[in-house]
């Protein structure tokens, strides 16, 4: 993996370059739409591609570790033959789900004991098998295991849990080091960033993360809980240790005001379950705000989902008819709403790059946070 900065932005934090992966060029800033089991819920491969513009995907180890498994896919060839995506994907680790199963996993210094939400069979997830399973279902970017911790959080588990996932990251990296790839093209580590929302743990975490030199950094454990001004500052904290010549992941953020606030701050890429679980719900995320579909208002509303976005899906059908699906509760209205707010997402993060290049980045991020945080 190679990343070139283009352009920094003088009146913000906010850079536009680019990510190479033998998968193909990924421009930043970027959204990356979640494929938690191997696919996008409700979008096919084609739409993500022609329609949404999706330059990359993730997976989750966890889910893909349990279902279809390491023996398919390896089997298949790698997730990018399973699934057909023939661009970037990028894993997580399974530290947020290990989160997420708190009543039901064991945390110990050698890695982590869990059951199945599945059949409650019982697991064990180390740094180092995590490499391998992340080498086995083939992602070009594939995360350290870590801790996230909760929010609130006590300080003194914060410090151990980072300390912890810092130990963890110097077993990932001495395993993936010592392996290959299994299906012919490179594969790339991004360490993660903890520590809560304790600014000195914060600094010594992103310290430590740059000093191990990979090819890319990313940051944990916000956007769990905290106040958005804690997550800000905690981001641009980060951001200003961080090298400046790798890219910078934010995990699992978040709403399209939160996104572009934190391309302000100095990250790249962004991931988020939001346009996709909100859009099964009815919320659309559009250029002038946001709606609830359901409401009566939009029952006559014959013109586009978002026609300034362009696309298919939004330019094409109209809130009212929309509005019936979801109402009628046809799979279809899921459909048109999962590629409308993901064509949404990575409209905005396109003009985020082109108003980054063009120099006037600040003053259009200033208007568009007002728009996108407007109910209509």
């Amino acid at each position: 993996m190679k990343f070139t900065l283009e352009y920094s932005d003088s009146k913000s934090k906010a850079r536009a370059g680019v990510v190479k992966t033998d998968h193909g060029d990924i421009q930043t800033p970027i959204f990356m739409p979640v494929g938690t089991a191997g696919s996008v819920k409700a979008v096919h491969q084609r739409e993500l591609d022609q329609d949404i513009k999706a330059q990359i995907i993730l997976g989750n180890t966890y889910h893909l570790y349990l279902r279809p498994g390491l023996d398919v896919l390896e089997k298949a060839g790698g997730l990018h033959k399973f699934n057909g995506w023939e661009k970037p994907i990028l894993t997580d680790s399974g530290g947020y789900q290990v989160f997420s199963l708190s009543g039901t996993r064991k945390i110990k210094e050698d890695g982590v004991m869990f059951k199945s939400h599945i059949d409650g069979s019982k697991h064990h997830f180390t740094p180092e098998n995590v490499m391998d399973i992340q080498r086995t279902i083939g992602a070009d970017i594939i995360m350290a295991f870590d801790e996230c911790t909760p929010y609130p959080c006590e300080y003194g588990y914060a410090r151990n849990s980072m300390e912890m996932t810092h130990r963890w990251l110097t077993r990932c990296i001495g395993r993936f080091d010592e392996t290959e790839g299994k299906y012919g093209y490179n594969q790339t580590l991004f360490p993660i960033v903890q520590g809560s929302v304790y600014k000195d743990l914060r600094t010594q975490s992103a310290e430590f993360i740059a000093s191990t030199n990979q090819q890319g950094n990313a940051i944990g454990g916000l956007s769990v809980g905290e106040p958005a001004e804690m997550m800000y500052e905690m981001t641009e904290l980060v951001t200003d240790i961080l090298p400046k010549d790798k890219p910078r992941y934010l995990m699992g953020v978040g709403t399209p005001a939160n996104i572009l606030e934190c391309i302000a701050l100095g990250v790249d890429m962004f991931d988020c379950v939001m346009p996709t679980r909100n859009a099964r719900n009815g919320m659309l995320f559009t250029s002038e705000g946001f709606i609830n579909i359901r409401n009566e208002k939009w029952k006559d509303d014959f013109t586009g989902i978002d026609p300034a976005i362009g696309g298919y899906v939004s330019t094409f059908y109209t809130k009212a008819y929309l509005r019936h699906l979801t109402i009628s509760k046809e799979i279809l209205a899921a459909q048109i709403a999962s590629i409308h707010n993901l064509s949404f997402y990575l409209w905005l993060v396109g003009q985020a790059r082109e108003h980054i290049l063009a120099g006037d980045f600040a003053v259009w991020k200033d208007q568009m946070v007002k728009k996108v945080s407007t109910r209509l």
